[in-house]
């Protein structure tokens, strides 16, 4: 058992230490561009991993993700630009280190907008949850515009003008390492015994209700996590671009979410961040055709869904061992 816990330590520390190295040779040695896309590459896995569990996972279908990461971006970034100035001298003087002290901040920021978001994933999931297919769609597409509005008239985050002069606190290791504890949270909890319960609830809800699962509970439980880092990703989007506006959390925002779900195989966290990468690539990739960019975007989507309807992955995930495995029988 302390075997186990040293490794795990020591890998944690493994990772921690390769992030803040690639945090700090990359940036400087790549485009500035191409640097922008890495950083949409991992806010955007993270959104789908999160949404995973909520459609894939747990079968459920929500149009309301964009709200939720309007909450978490909105939120945090109002939390650092009217406090986080103040709260970095404070703790300067008991840390010492002013680094250091923006970090806290920041992180405590990102929690508040995920915590925030999982709140309102609570709020509008234990009534609308007890909804099934369409009727849940459409009331989740109706929470996320409802939470549009309500942005677009406090003036305390700049209403229709948008939120500006946000804090520039987002950077590589921060996209990474919520990135990588989003990916790593969604599969422990699918792999564990809760887990079992959100698959039999995707399966045969009446059957799981049978045997005793609390199928609201378990639907709730996904919708409040899945609410939560996508609430983190929203304050990451927000301290990156140091500008947020409504029209970033549109409907569109959240079915752009859910194609790359669908696309990556329902249920697969390995198709999630793989349909993520390839989707947040692919539009800046195209605009060498400009005025033909999203018609031949939505082409190679219909192309793709037509040819693989289950999905890039299916709900295969990415394993050492498979590939092993291929190598081994062909030798």
């Amino acid at each position: 058992m302390k075997n186990k816990k040293i490794k795990r330590i020591l890998g944690l520390i493994l990772v921690l230490g390769f992030l803040l190295l690639v945090n700090y040779y990359l940036p400087s040695r790549i485009n500035p561009y191409l640097f922008q896309i890495i950083i949409l590459c991992g806010i955007n896995i993270m959104l789908a991993v999160s949404l995973n569990l909520i459609n894939g996972f747990t079968g459920q279908f929500s149009i309301g993700h964009a709200g939720f990461m309007a909450i978490g971006g909105y939120s945090s970034a109002a939390f650092t630009y009217y406090l986080g100035s103040g709260l970095i001298k404070s703790l300067s003087s008991v840390v010492m280190f002013g680094w250091l002290a923006k970090s806290i901040v920041f992180v405590f920021a990102l929690f508040l907008g995920g915590s925030l978001a999982a709140l309102a994933g609570l709020v509008v999931g234990i009534p609308s949850l007890r909804l099934k297919g369409d009727y849940l769609a459409i009331a989740t597409l109706g929470f996320g515009e409802i939470i549009r509005v309500i942005i677009l008239n406090i003036d305390a985050v700049g209403a229709a003008r948008g939120f500006v002069d946000i804090p520039g606190y987002t950077n590589l290791f921060w996209v990474l390492f919520f990135m990588l504890l989003t990916i790593v949270t969604v599969r422990n909890l699918v792999y564990s015994t809760h887990g079992r319960a959100f698959l039999s609830v995707r399966e045969d809800e009446v059957a799981a209700e049978a045997m005793g699962i609390n199928t609201t509970y378990y639907k709730v439980n996904a919708f409040v996590i899945g609410a939560f880092f996508a609430g983190i990703a929203g304050g990451l989007f927000g301290h990156y671009l140091l500008y947020l506006h409504t029209n970033s959390f549109t409907f569109m925002k959240s079915i752009e979410v859910i194609i790359m779900v669908v696309l990556g195989g329902m249920g697969s966290i390995t198709g999630s961040i793989l349909a993520a990468i390839i989707l947040t690539i692919l539009p800046e990739f195209l605009r060498v055709v400009k005025d033909y960019r999203m018609v031949i975007y939505s082409f190679t989507l219909i192309v793709l869904m037509l040819t693989r309807p289950q999905g890039i992955f299916g709900v295969e995930k990415f394993s050492f061992k498979k590939i092993r495995n291929v190598f081994l029988r062909k030798v």
